[in-house]
């Protein structure tokens, strides 16, 4: 597994992540612990060294960090272990008074029930799950930077964040000596390629690594759906998504990666991955065999192969 540097921090990650979105996910092999460890093992064993989760994550606020840091007894210094606080919207401690989300009493409580459930002492990689308008950026890289001092967080990032608010909080670590957000986190696919016209530039301009989320668009990108239908949740639990692929692209796409000789699984993480500044791409899985197959989907493509897959799904458009 190709290993990489998450942007200007010394953490050095797996090019291929795993996400934790899935762990104790309900009607699938995950919901157990059982099923999320065997997940969890078999990407460590395959040379995936990244674990991206959340404190919103699981069946209930919480479950997928418990999950994980059961999971992870003895292997814990064999991973970066990268978690997130504050997604607008989703009150992860409802019936307690935290205040806003970016304030200091918000992010250490936070802070203090993930290290909790990951059974850990520190964070490795902290990430501001979405921005906060009621806090001034400053006063959150304020208190980012004391638990950074204080060892239970080593770098910390940002998710879902614009241009501007990417751009605003360097601006800011740097004219009063806070910590800097070293990765930034957003959707980005083949499907979905917003972020191509300003997100990526402000990232890469300012150092930071990327992590891609929806890498795989929910299963479309892999080959698992076609036009006759599929095998997979989306089917399920998002059935709205099927119904507005254009399969004509998707199946030309199907072509390309048969005449490169690779699995559309394969072309899909290996395009990302060669975009930059994407460090990782971080892929959820619900069975051992998936986190096997994302961890050696990796493959280096040539400079027409990757030309060819961009011109296919066109410019990338606003968002």
């Amino acid at each position: 597994m190709e290993q990489r540097r998450l942007g200007d921090s010394d953490l050095v990650v797996s090019a291929v992540g795993m996400g934790g979105n899935n762990f104790s996910r309900p009607k699938t092999a995950t919901e157990t612990l059982q099923g999320s460890t065997e997940v969890i093992h078999a990407a460590i064993d395959a040379g995936i060294t990244f674990f991206d989760g959340a404190d919103i994550y699981g069946s209930v606020i919480g479950r997928s960090e418990e999950f994980l840091g059961a999971a992870l007894k003895g292997r814990r210094d064999r991973i970066v272990l990268s978690t997130k606080f504050g997604f607008a919207g989703n009150d992860a401690y409802p019936g307690l008074d935290l205040g806003p989300n970016g304030g200091e009493r918000y992010i250490r409580h936070a802070v203090e029930q993930s290290l909790r459930r990951l059974q850990t002492d520190r964070i490795d990689l902290l990430q501001m799950h979405s921005p906060d308008p009621a806090t001034p950026i400053a006063e959150t890289l304020r208190v980012l930077t004391g638990l950074v001092g204080e060892g239970k967080v080593r770098y910390v990032g940002n998710s879902n964040f614009s241009p501007a608010h990417i751009a605003e909080a360097d601006q800011v670590a740097r004219a009063d000596g806070f910590v800097r957000f070293v990765s930034a986190q957003d959707e980005y696919s083949l499907l979905a390629r917003g972020v191509e016209r300003e997100v990526l530039p402000t990232v890469n301009r300012l150092g930071m690594g990327f992590l891609p989320y929806f890498p795989l668009y929910n299963g479309l990108l892999t080959g698992k759906y076609t036009a006759e239908g599929g095998q997979g949740r989306l089917s399920k639990i998002k059935p709205h998504l099927l119904a507005d692929v254009d399969w004509d692209r998707l199946s030309a796409y199907q072509r390309l990666c048969d005449q490169a000789g690779l699995t559309m699984l394969q072309a899909t993480i290996s395009w990302l991955a060669a975009q930059p500044p994407v460090t990782t791409v971080i892929a959820g899985a619900t069975r051992p065999e998936q986190a096997r197959q994302n961890a050696a989907a990796l493959r280096r493509l040539d400079d027409s192969l990757l030309q060819r897959i961009s011109d296919l799904f066109g410019p990338p458009q606003a968002g």
